[in-house]
């Protein structure tokens, strides 16, 4: 009877362990889902083994690292999300969000530029200050704190 209870939990175990589904090794970010990532031999990018698919971003689950596919680049905290949901990355380091009308872009040297309207604003990497509103323009030298204003 003993080696019956022993059996039986033995069993329970063993069916327990063997239906826990395995974590996917990768997710699509623009996919939205678990995928098999695979090289295609013709192009040499990256796709989904499943659909044949090329993949751009994706997170590879057991380093929680984000890829971009085309280089192979760890891009952690280097994804944009765009107004229409999907994730983008800019190779060269720069960050952009456009909602409507308003957008920022934040290059990789420091440049900071946002427009929305009539509104501008450049920040170079240097401090140098240059906002226009409709026909008035401000600027700041960053070195020196100088500021000047123009109407148009």
């Amino acid at each position: 009877m003993k080696n019956l209870k022993t059996l039986a939990v033995s069993l329970i175990v063993v069916a327990s362990i063997s239906s826990c589904k395995k974590e996917a090794e990768f997710v699509d970010l623009n996919g939205g889902g678990e995928i098999a990532v695979v090289k295609d031999e013709e192009t040499g990018k990256m796709v989904n083994e499943k659909t044949k698919e090329p993949v751009t971003i994706y997170v590879k689950t057991s380093t929680k690292d984000t890829i971009y596919a085309p280089t192979g680049e760890v891009i952690n905290n280097k994804v944009v999300k765009t107004e229409e949901g999907k994730f983008t990355y800019d190779s060269d380091g720069s960050a952009k969000m456009e909602e409507g009308d308003h957008k920022i872009k934040l290059d990789e040297d420091g440049e900071y530029k946002e427009k929305d309207g009539d509104y501008k604003l450049k920040i170079d990497k240097d401090g140098d200050v240059k906002m226009k509103n409709g026909d008035i323009t401000v600027k700041t030298d960053g070195e020196t704190g100088v500021t000047k204003v123009k109407r148009d």
